[in-house]
This record gives C-alpha cells, sequence and structure tokens, in this order.
C-alpha cells in the first residue's frame, strides 16, 4: 500500500505544491485508460465518505446518463459534523489530489462546471485549494484534463449547510438550507442542470483508484467493505485524524489514542447523526460501514469518539440535542418544534430538574419523530437520543427519578 489518501509529507507541512503532488504520484492517465472510471469505481466498491455511504460508482452512473454535457460537479467540503476533521486535514494537505478527483468526476459525468463548495470556518483549507487552483492554471501540461471552469462557494457555519440539497440550494439562491426531493441534485441541481454533490475524501480516493486501478484499491480493507478512510478520533490522550484500513476495529482506535480498553466506556461513532454504543459492545466493533449498519451502528462521518467514564452520558447527550435544535432550518414543525421540546426535556433531566414525565416523553419522541421532518435532521437526532437512553439507562433513570448523577466528577460534555 504505497500511496493512500494522506501519504508523502506530514500533513502538519502544509499544503502540497502541484510540482510535489505529481512527482510524488505522477499525472493522472490519459484520456483511453480513464474513459472507463465509472466502472473502475463501481469494481473497486467505493462508497462516499459524507456520511450516507451510497456507491459512487452508481451515483456518477445517475448523473451521466441524465447529462447531455450539461451537468455540474460539487465537491462537498462543508464539513459542519462538530467532531468531524478530516476533510479541512485533507483539503488543507492534498488539494490537488481533491482536484485531481474533481476534474475527473467532471469528465466523467460530462460536467463544464464545477463548484468547490467549503465551510467558511476551514480558512486554512479554502486558503490551500485557492492557491492550488490558482497553480493549476499557471501550470497546465499536456495530457492532462481539460480544465473545468471552478467556483469557490463559502457557507456559512451550519451543520445543515453540508446535506447535499442544502448545498445546491445555497449556490442557487444563498440559502443553505434543504429543500424538498424529488426532484434530487442529480436530476436537478445546480442551475436547474444534473448535479453530482461529491464529498471531497471521496473525489480524492477517485483520483488514487484511477492512477491505480480498482483492484489496487481493493488491496486494503479488512472487512467486507474494502480500501481505506479517514477517521476523526477524539477522548483520548492522541487525537487527530488518521487514515486506517476499513476494519480496523474501534479497540485498536482506543489503543493508538491511549484510551484503556479495560474501561470499556460508551463511544461515539459517526457523528452527531451516528450511534452510542456501549464500550464492551463498540471495543470489536469493525470500522466497516456495511458490518457497523449490520450492528445498529453508524460509520457516518468516520467519527469515533470516547466518551469516558468520567463524562456524564446524560449531560453529553443534551448537549448535543440542544445542538442538533439550534440547527434546525426551521421548514416544519418537527424540527423547530420537536427537536426544541426533545432539547428541553434533556437539559431539565441533566440538571437535575426534570419534569414529571420528562424521560417518558423523551423515550416516546425518540421512536415516533423519525421520518416526519421535512428534512433528516429530526431522524438522525432521534436515532442518538435512542442509543443514549439504551447505553445510558441506569443514569437517566437516576436523573429523572433521584435526581442525582452517578458521575463524581461532574458532567463533562463532548464538544
Amino acid at each position: 500500500m504505497t500511496a493512500r489518501l494522506l501519504s508523502g509529507p506530514s500533513t502538519t507541512a502544509g499544503a502540497e505544491t502541484l510540482a510535489d503532488h505529481l512527482a510524488r504520484l505522477g499525472d493522472l492517465p490519459g484520456r483511453a485508460d480513464r474513459a472507463h472510471l465509472i466502472a473502475m469505481l463501481d469494481a473497486a466498491g467505493l462508497l462516499g465518505r459524507g456520511g450516507a455511504g451510497f456507491p459512487v460508482g452508481r451515483k456518477w452512473g445517475s448523473v451521466a446518463g441524465r447529462a447531455k454535457g450539461e451537468a455540474v460537479v460539487l465537491a462537498n467540503g462543508a464539513e459542519g459534523e462538530p467532531l468531524s476533521h478530516k476533510d479541512r486535514v485533507l483539503m488543507a494537505s492534498r488539494p490537488h489530489l481533491v482536484l485531481d478527483g474533481l476534474e475527473l468526476a467532471a469528465e466523467a459525468v460530462g460536467a463544464r462546471r464545477a463548484v468547490l463548495y467549503v465551510g467558511s470556518e476551514h480558512a486554512e483549507a479554502r486558503a490551500a485549494l485557492e492557491r492550488a487552483l490558482a497553480e493549476r492554471a499557471a501550470g497546465r501540461t499536456p495530457g492532462r484534463l481539460p480544465r473545468v471552469p471552478t467556483t469557490l462557494v463559502t457557507p456559512p457555519v451550519s451543520y445543515l449547510a453540508g446535506e447535499e440539497s442544502a448545498a445546491v440550494h445555497f449556490v442557487n439562491a444563498g440559502d443553505p438550507r434543504p429543500t424538498t426531493v424529488p426532484p434530487r441534485p442529480y436530476e436537478k441541481g445546480v442551475a436547474g442542470r444534473p448535479t453530482l454533490v461529491q464529498n471531497v475524501e471521496t473525489l480524492a480516493h477517485a483520483a488514487l483508484i484511477a492512477r491505480y486501478g480498482d483492484a489496487w484499491y481493493r488491496e486494503a480493507g479488512r472487512a467486507e467493505t474494502r480500501g481505506t478512510a479517514l477517521v476523526t478520533v477524539s477522548g483520548g490522550m492522541r487525537p487527530g485524524v488518521l487514515e486506517v484500513d476499513l476494519g480496523t476495529t474501534v479497540g485498536e482506535l482506543a489503543e493508538w489514542s491511549g484510551v484503556s480498553a479495560s474501561v470499556g466506556s460508551p463511544v461515539l461513532l459517526g457523528g452527531y447523526f451516528g450511534t452510542i454504543v456501549a464500550g464492551a459492545n463498540a471495543w470489536r466493533l469493525p470500522l466497516d460501514p456495511v458490518a457497523m449498519r449490520c450492528d445498529g451502528a453508524a460509520f457516518g462521518a468516520g467519527v469515533v469518539a470516547f466518551l469516558g467514564d468520567e463524562a456524564c452520558g446524560v449531560a453529553t447527550t443534551a448537549r448535543i440535542m440542544d445542538y442538533m435544535a439550534g440547527s434546525s432550518a426551521a421548514q416544519c414543525g418537527p424540527c423547530v418544534f420537536g427537536l426544541r421540546a426533545i432539547a428541553d426535556a434533556s437539559a431539565r433531566v441533566a440538571t437535575g430538574q426534570p419534569h414529571q414525565d420528562d424521560l417518558a416523553r423523551l423515550r416516546g419522541w425518540s421512536q415516533s419523530l423519525a421520518g416526519r421532518g421535512a428534512c433528516r435532521l429530526p431522524d438522525g437526532t432521534t436515532a442518538l437520543l435512542a442509543t443514549s437512553l439504551r447505553v445510558y439507562e441506569a443514569d437517566w433513570t437516576s436523573h429523572q427519578h433521584h435526581r442525582r448523577c452517578s458521575v463524581r466528577q461532574g458532567a463533562r460534555v463532548v464538544q
């Protein structure tokens, strides 16, 4: 495995230049060799890294089939998930790998326009991409892909801004809120054209697969899903972004980050749209989207947050519920009223001031609110709440009925 996303210079060394990028990886293959890239992505089994884990080859094929030479590609680097840092690290350190993937995607789906969609809080990543675009404009070499006109767009800080319909809505109308689907972006997106919205990590993987092939990609990986993935690890003595073989266990990451496997404390997997898993179950879990889904967990945005025994699970959950309620797009009742009711009830229970029926209501809402919103924010929020109520059942009960926290050191929340 000689070349992967984070191979080469340290990610702390700044953005890799075009000259260094080409010296390390070589140019992209010629037109004849990249003509079958969509089929190659299918054969590789590459899944999207934005959270949903949709097959990339199928997604590109859906846009290509509708494009008629008028498609748009949007490279999604919004990364609004509070616990994830992988995309900004990749953009800041390997901007040309992302741009390679963007150009390949544009050619493969028949796009005449590309958009780099980078969260406003990611200043270092945005600056690296701006410099990389300037380098490529000044240093085009024979045999490279035709340059696709590329616009760098900066959405405001928002959890929902990275949702694909919200990204399209912002580019079209300056409003980073999800829109009702159908039509979906691949049918009618930016400027009404078929639009491929693809996470920046996914595009970088595609750039390597184009160079080395689907068989090379599948050499990595230890579970059903092949390849590598970027993960953001927090809660231990060595937080950071790692590139790991899919199938690496949570316990192995615990060991790397200095978390004692004997502690068996809960782990938040996938981010705020993810799941809380009891330590005894989490440690054996392979970081593989398919295997995790079968176990009721979520790979999501590639987040592994060790919560620790000193953290109050109720307070941690209440903080997340408040954040999610504050992230509402204010477009429907389940978000505006439902998520705020959940956040307020969670806060009361966490602070020892519960109403008599707060815990019972939270249990009911965790099962009944999903699927009722204009977007998936209520679904992800209630899914996380349901796992917290299960994993921290004794703590929720103690907070509700005895107004007592079992954590002697007080409540430390994840943020």
